[in-house]
């Protein structure tokens, strides 16, 4: 254990903090059905490889793989997951009727430099026992992975943490989001006005607006989450945390002419 809750001089927060991790994570319950567990982990994966995969065929590829299941069971788990089969985006942010709604700014827009267009999008990450959610602000120039959090729900705050991570990176012209329920919260649309930062929203259903950062997503779980195993939310935090160093600074992308992100980022900042 590695809170102690009675320590005599840490509250149960300091010890949060000085181990970066949320104080929600401490009070994390994990799920205790093993079985829904474990087909959970089969539909993450399933759904990586094919996000048009709704509960219908979900069930239909795990009953051909052994496992006796309704598709009643599969739609629980995928709603509990925020998955649903829009390709190729995971419904994680649900909207909010009452929050306003930004147009899409950025159809024929070229993008040549650095810091012109972020992105911000959230996955769901397995654990052992539970899962937990991810959110990540990407420059679509570069693909460079400006900030990230991690959280065991969807509440606003832990995008709005991210946000200010980013922010000690520099500004964005233009942030660009799908339309959740975080992402339109005044909480947090207030943070980019108040930077003088363009606020852009995916039209729904549009899957190619978020298109790098879902690739990132992919990349993420096939080269580190699915081969890892996090059991807890500390060595998802950990494992997330490597990858994205070798993410920006060594891994070469081809569309980037073999260079990596932090090069292309930081050498499209000083243009």
């Amino acid at each position: 254990m590695l809170i102690d809750r009675e320590h005599e001089i840490l509250s149960v927060s300091r010890q949060a903090e000085l181990l970066d991790i949320s104080r929600s994570s401490i009070y994390y319950v994990p799920v205790v059905d093993e079985y829904d567990c474990y087909l959970m982990r089969l539909i993450d994966e399933q759904y990586t490889k094919a996000p048009f995969y709704g509960s219908r065929r979900m069930t239909a590829i795990l009953r051909r793989e052994g496992h006796e299941v309704n598709r009643k069971r599969i739609q629980r788990l995928m709603r509990l997951m925020g998955l649903e089969a829009i390709y190729p985006k995971p419904n994680l942010s649900k909207g909010n009727p009452e929050h306003k709604k930004y147009p899409y700014l950025l159809k024929g827009v070229k993008i040549d430099r650095s810091n012109q267009v972020w992105a911000i999008d959230i996955t769901y990450i397995r654990l052992f026992k539970g899962w937990a959610y991810l959110v990540a602000i990407m420059d679509w120039y570069s693909r460079y992975v400006v900030s990230w959090e991690v959280s065991v729900g969807l509440e606003v705050d832990f995008c709005i943490g991210a946000l200010e991570k980013a922010f000690l990176q520099g500004f964005p012209e233009i942030f660009n989001s799908d339309q959740g329920a975080q992402f339109t919260s005044l909480e947090f649309t207030s943070r980019l006005e108040q930077n003088n930062i363009l606020i852009s929203m995916d039209g729904k259903g549009r899957a190619i607006d978020n298109i790098f950062t879902e690739r990132l997503w992919r990349s993420l779980k096939y080269e580190e989450v699915y081969i890892r195993d996090y059991q807890n939310v500390r060595e998802a935090k950990q494992g997330i945390d490597s990858y994205f160093n070798f993410y920006n600074n060594e891994r070469l992308h081809q569309a980037l002419g073999y260079k990596t992100p932090a090069e292309v980022y930081f050498d499209g900042r000083n243009n």
